[in-house]
């Protein structure tokens, strides 16, 4: 077989070998066969089918960038106060340096224990009356201070504590809002109003008059101070506190002497804010 024209030596060798089992002609009906070897032929000259890419992965989406936008501004509208004019809020929430307290139901509370009940007049939250019974009990047991406990004020309403804060500014005295406030705190913004607080007296008060810085060297004074945190008591506002308010040694808040103690863990969330800010001392480790 002469050379194969145009073709190279590698397909013509695939050429060859396919002709080279059809050597011998055959005849069917009077026509040979050489139609197959020409077929034969032109299959081994075909070029190889050419390798298809595989498609290109699409690009990436990038994700769409979402905007975060700035936490709202709150306006802090003025707080009205007493009839008298409006006060504004500082950033913190605090009104003339007092937190707000939300106020509890009445039908929560329950008569303090004696000698503290004052005729039923000294309501407290439930959750601290196991350790104000202890705390009384420990007091009657020191022959120094034994039967000398009493309450000066506990549970304040948004009403009473209106009262109570107004009395100073609308009894013909020039006190102003501020420093009526160092001393009271204005309706809404009292400790008293959670039911957490009791303000502690004597019944020896040796010339010292209730709620007064004296009371700090009366005998009741200095136990509460010496022990009251042991029953999870705490004082709100010590002397110099960077709170501005006041000095009073009476004023004792529940916290429970532990997270631990049923009621304790709502009692510190109510008082989160001063306790984080304005540290109590003395208080429960």
């Amino acid at each position: 077989m002469p050379p194969l024209p145009f073709v190279s030596s590698e397909v013509e060798k695939r050429v060859r070998g396919a002709l080279r089992g059809f050597s011998t002609v055959l005849e069917t009906n009077g026509r040979s066969v050489l139609g197959i070897t020409a077929a034969l032929t032109l299959a081994a000259c075909a070029a190889p089918p050419a390798e298809v890419a595989a498609p290109a992965p699409p690009p990436p989406v990038a994700a769409p960038t979402v905007a975060i936008a700035p936490p709202p501004i709150v306006a802090r509208t003025p707080v009205a106060l007493c009839g008298r004019g409006s006060v504004a809020l500082t950033s913190d929430g605090r009104l003339l340096n007092h937190f707000p307290y939300p106020g509890v139901s009445e039908s929560v509370l329950l008569p303090a224990p004696p000698p503290l009940d004052d005729g039923g007049a000294c309501r407290v939250h439930p959750a601290m009356l196991g350790d104000l019974n202890r705390l009384i009990a420990a007091s009657n047991a020191d022959p120094a201070v034994a039967g000398k406990l009493r309450s000066v004020s506990c549970h304040r309403g948004v009403a009473f504590q209106a009262q109570t804060f107004c009395a100073g500014i609308l009894s013909g005295r020039s006190m102003g809002f501020r420093d009526r406030a160092w001393a009271s705190a204005p309706p809404g913004y009292s400790e008293h109003a959670t039911g957490y607080v009791v303000d502690f007296g004597t019944t020896d008060r040796g010339g010292c008059p209730d709620a007064d810085a004296c009371f700090a060297a009366t005998p009741v004074g200095k136990w509460l101070i010496a022990n009251a945190a042991r029953y999870g008591f705490e004082m709100s506002f010590p002397a110099g506190n960077k709170q501005q308010m006041k000095w009073e040694p009476w004023h004792w808040r529940w916290v429970g002497t532990s997270a631990a103690v049923p009621g304790a863990t709502a009692a510190r969330a109510t008082f989160s804010q001063a306790r984080k800010a304005f540290p109590a001392r003395p208080r429960p480790e």
